[in-house]
């Protein structure tokens, strides 16, 4: 299912609406770097974290998006910015346009959207570098909700800073 600004059906099954839910953070995502310039979306606006802008954060999402659904559940060999053994090297983008961030992330939403459509919830991950590998698919998805939600919000202000575009949806 592609990411959405629409809320799932109130009678929606837990699948549906947990899948919904997901799809509505992520839409949020994108829509707070919709109309943006690549000089703003590099733009670093909190002092005390200098890789906190909405190129890092797009950044980052993907690479928590392969992490938990590529790596852990699938148990592939991660691979790309943030891979290199470097602390925080996804948020590290001065090289990377906010055209070329939103294809990688659309990308690996498409990859993680097959992961989901073809497993069970109640599967587990096979990917053994951490203890959370062996988690369900369902707590990656509770756990991948709370993190794309949590860094909408971030993306929330930073765009309000940058331009004052608010909204929700």
């Amino acid at each position: 299912m592609p990411a959405t600004r629409s809320r799932p059906p109130f009678d929606a099954d837990s699948r549906t609406a947990l899948i919904g839910w997901y799809d509505l953070q992520r839409g949020i995502v994108r829509m707070k770097c919709e109309g943006l310039s690549d000089q703003d979306a590099h733009r670093s606006l909190v002092p005390t974290s200098p890789l906190m802008t909405v190129a890092g954060v797009l950044a980052h999402l993907t690479w928590a998006e392969q992490l938990w659904f590529e790596h852990a559940f699938l148990g592939r060999d991660p691979a790309g910015p943030g891979w290199d053994g470097v602390e925080d090297s996804e948020w590290q983008v001065a090289d990377r346009t906010l055209p070329d961030l939103l294809a990688a992330y659309d990308a690996q939403c498409a990859r993680t959207d097959e992961v989901l459509s073809s497993h069970e919830l109640s599967d587990v991950g096979v990917g053994g570098q951490f203890p959370a590998a062996s988690a369900t698919l369902e707590w990656m998805l509770l756990h991948m909700l709370e993190e794309v939600a949590r860094h909408a919000g971030h993306l929330d202000l930073l765009r309000e800073l940058l331009d004052g575009e608010t909204g929700y949806f």
